[in-house]
């Protein structure tokens, strides 16, 4: 479900659309507690008081394309409050980084998503480059998943036929990416 869906089933008091959401969110909250009090415990403590003043001013939220830094203003300004009683700083020094490996975002880093982004696209143009047929049978067996035995009923071809062809279909498609990506493409084959 996506964001803005699930922030205005949120606000209609959809309770399975706000645990979603909590889970989204919650190594990020938690992440950003921790940087402030420097305390496990405390930063648990403090992620579940965010969620709750989350949900009570959802509504002040108008605008469910800047919710995410929205909840964030309102965590750091919980966390700001939290230290601010406790006459406290949040700390100068890096938080140890075995503690923090289970808050590993859910999503992609952005540099993973452009690389599997150009990957993505390096592919596709290389299939378009390819004969119809071998292109025809890189989409039903690689992409869609069919077996050969499925593929050679759809294409009414012999199953040695179509398991020749598809093992030249993906030799010819890896030469193009290798061509593409200024790789020596007679190694394909190997």
């Amino acid at each position: 479900m996506d964001l803005t869906t699930l922030v205005g089933q949120c606000r209609k008091g959809d309770a399975l659309a706000w645990e979603m959401l909590v889970q989204r969110f919650q190594g990020r909250i938690y992440g950003l507690a921790y940087h402030y009090v420097g305390n496990a415990e405390e930063a648990r403590d403090l992620a579940q008081d965010i969620f709750i003043r989350i949900y009570n001013r959802l509504d002040s939220c108008t605008n469910e394309k800047t919710f995410v830094p929205w909840m964030l203003r309102v965590a750091r300004n919980l966390c700001i409050d939290r230290l601010r009683r406790k006459k406290a700083r949040p700390p100068t020094s890096g938080v140890p980084v075995d503690e923090m490996t289970h808050l590993k975002a859910d999503t992609p880093d952005p540099e993973e998503v452009f690389e599997l982004s150009a990957r993505k696209s390096m592919v596709y143009k290389a299939l378009q480059m390819l004969s119809d047929i071998n292109r025809e049978i890189i989409l039903l067996k690689e992409i869609q998943g069919l077996s050969l035995e499925e593929i050679s009923k759809m294409l009414k071809l012999p199953i040695g036929t179509v398991k020749s062809r598809s093992n030249r279909a993906r030799i010819q498609l890896a030469r193009q990416v290798l061509e593409m990506s200024g790789r020596n493409a007679n190694s394909a084959g190997d």
